[in-house]
C-alpha cells in the first residue's frame, strides 16, 4: 500500500469520529441524568430534535470537515466513498436515539437492507478505483473545477458538500420515519422490502457487467487492439442505465416503507434524487458521444434502447425507416 493510499485510508476512518463521539457523549449524559429529567438547554435540544441534530452533525462533520480536507488534498474524493456509509450511520442514529419508537422486526429488516445496499455500493466503489483510497475524485467535480477556476474553492462547498446534505438527508427520511412510528408489520412492508432488494440485485449485476466491459476494453487498449465501442449485453441490452435504475428502485422502495407508516411526503427526497440522476445521465451520454471511437455506435444505442427503465429493444430497421 502506497503512503498516500494508507494516509487516505486512515483519514477515512477518522473523519466520522467527531459526530460519533458527540452522539455517544449525549446518550451517556442522558442516561446519567435520569433519562433527561434535568438537562441543560443544549442536551435538551438534542433530545427533542433528532432530525435537526442529524442535520447539524452532517453540516459540521461532512460539509465543513470534508470540505477542509478536500481543500488540503485538492481533491473531493471522500464524499463519494461516504455516500455508501452515511445511510448506515443515519439508520443506526435514528434507531438508537432516545426518542425512537418502532416495530422491532421492521427496524431489523430496514437495517439489514441498508447494510446490504452499502456493502454492494462500497464494493463497487473500490472495485472501480482498483482498491485504492482516494485515487481520484468524481469526473464531474473535476470538470466543475476547470469550469469555475479560481472560484472553485468556495463553490465546491455548496456544489459538492452542501448539496449532498440535501440529497442524503432527504432520501434517508424514510429511515427516520421507520424509527419514529410503531406500527405492526403488514403486507406493504414485504412489498417495500422486495422493491429494495430487487433494486440492489439489479444494480449489482449492472455494475458488474459494466466493470467487466471496462476491464476488457482496458486490456484491449494495452494490447493496441480496437476497443469495443459500446456495452449492449446483459441488462445493458434493455436499458442504457440499468445501474441507475436499480439504485432508484432501492430509494423508492424505502419510500414505500414510509408511505405505509403514513408519511408518504418523504417521496420528495427520492424524487429530487431521481431528477438529479436524470441530469447526470445526460452528462454521461454527452461524454460518451464526445469519444470518437464509440460516438456512432452510441447514437444507434440511444435510438434502440430504453433510457432507464428496462424494456425490449426497438427495431433498427424501424428506426431507419422512420428517419427516412
Amino acid at each position: 500500500m502506497s503512503r498516500s493510499n494508507f494516509n487516505n485510508a486512515v483519514v477515512s476512518f477518522l473523519v466520522p469520529l467527531p459526530s460519533i463521539l458527540f452522539y455517544l457523549y449525549f446518550v451517556n449524559h442522558l442516561q446519567t441524568n435520569n433519562g433527561g429529567a434535568s438537562l441543560s438547554p443544549l442536551w435538551s435540544w438534542c433530545f427533542h430534535h433528532p432530525l435537526l441534530l442529524a442535520n447539524v452533525l452532517f453540516f459540521f462533520n461532512v460539509n465543513v470537515l470534508f470540505w477542509v480536507i478536500g481543500r488540503i488534498q485538492s481533491s473531493n474524493w471522500m464524499i463519494d466513498l461516504y455516500w455508501t456509509v452515511i445511510p448506515v450511520m443515519l439508520v443506526y442514529y435514528y434507531a438508537t436515539h432516545p426518542l425512537a419508537q418502532f416495530d422491532l422486526w421492521r427496524s431489523k429488516v430496514v437495517i439489514m437492507l441498508t447494510w446490504v445496499w452499502s456493502i454492494r455500493l462500497t464494493h463497487n466503489y473500490f472495485r472501480r478505483e482498483n482498491w485504492q483510497w482516494g485515487a481520484r475524485e468524481d469526473w464531474r467535480f473535476t470538470d466543475m473545477r476547470r469550469q469555475y477556476g479560481r472560484h472553485w474553492w468556495w463553490i465546491s462547498f455548496f456544489a459538492v458538500y452542501f448539496s449532498q446534505q440535501i440529497f442524503l438527508i432527504g432520501i434517508c427520511l424514510p429511515l427516520y420515519v421507520v424509527h419514529s412510528v410503531d406500527k405492526p408489520l403488514n403486507m406493504w412492508d414485504f412489498v417495500a422490502a422486495s422493491v429494495c432488494l430487487c433494486g440492489i440485485v439489479i444494480a449489482y449485476f449492472a455494475d458488474t457487467q459494466l466493470h467487466d466491459f471496462v476491464t476488457t476494453n482496458s486490456k484491449l487498449k494495452q494490447l493496441g487492439k480496437p476497443m469495443v465501442p459500446n456495452l449492449d449485453r446483459g441488462l445493458w441490452r434493455y436499458s442504457r442505465h440499468p445501474n441507475y435504475f436499480g439504485e432508484q428502485l432501492w430509494w423508492w422502495g424505502l419510500v414505500v416503507f414510509a408511505w405505509n407508516l403514513g408519511h408518504g411526503w418523504t417521496f420528495v427526497g427520492a424524487l429530487i434524487n431521481s431528477m438529479c440522476l436524470a441530469y447526470v445521465t445526460v452528462l454521461v451520454e454527452r461524454r460518451m458521444l464526445k469519444q470518437e471511437y464509440r460516438a456512432e455506435a452510441y447514437r444507434l444505442y440511444q435510438k434502440t434502447t430504453s433510457g432507464c427503465v428496462p424494456w425490449f429493444k426497438s427495431s433498427v430497421i424501424a428506426v431507419k425507416d422512420k428517419d427516412i
